[in-house]
């Protein structure tokens, strides 16, 4: 068990699971050309960004729909079966949270991810169990780089500063958290967070 204060912070999306809209539609749209038109202009990750905020389901369809009636079926596919745009775990990633945990390391999520979808991805990913807390901006209605989401982990961890190690995807994110002096990195692979764990004497 670890007597160490600090804490681990994961960033969901493109750290521990991967995640691309496309994984989805390119099994439902054939054409590599019309495939490429939708996921820039109709199911797109800016409007799937507005769940992460804290839109509702239901709000972003209907208005999306009422724009792109020809795709209504495909649309309305984003929501039935999102948990398909998470083809996979990151490689590498889930071992490293087993052994912090194994180590006792306290374990938080960050993620901008939208509360009904997490709702329905959350019960497939046992991984997640591991971690004392999961902070949802889709609930908050706050998202990253916003830093009243960072003062909500740090009040719900009971830590702030350099207490928290934090690994994210999006320069941005990073740079928030840097800001509170958070020890924050920006994620490339899961050896290159092994060795930033390792140097902090978290691994």
């Amino acid at each position: 068990m670890s007597d160490d204060n600090r804490a681990v912070v994961f960033d969901v999306g493109r750290v521990l699971f991967q995640w691309q809209l496309r994984a989805l539609f390119e099994k439902l749209i054939e054409d590599p050309a019309e495939l490429d038109w939708f996921l820039a202009n109709v199911v797109s990750e800016e409007w799937h960004f507005q769940h992460d905020r804290g839109m509702t389901l239901a709000e972003m369809l209907c208005a999306r729909i009422a724009e792109f009636p020809q795709q209504a079926l495909l649309i309305a596919a984003y929501a039935a079966r999102f948990n398909e745009t998470v083809p996979g775990e990151v490689e590498g990633v889930h071992d490293i949270v087993r052994r912090l945990a194994d180590r006792g390391v306290p374990l938080f999520c960050l993620t901008n991810f939208g509360d009904e979808l997490f709702a329905r991805f959350r019960p497939e990913q046992p991984i997640f169990d591991l971690f004392e807390d999961i902070i949802v901006s889709g609930t908050e209605r706050i998202a990253k780089p916003d830093a009243r989401i960072y003062e909500i982990v740090e009040r719900r961890s009971g830590r702030s500063g350099g207490a928290l190690f934090f690994t994210d995807d999006n320069p941005d994110n990073v740079e928030a958290a840097r800001a509170r002096g958070w020890d924050a990195h920006l994620f490339s692979d899961a050896a290159a967070l092994e060795r930033q764990l390792a140097q902090a004497g978290l691994l």
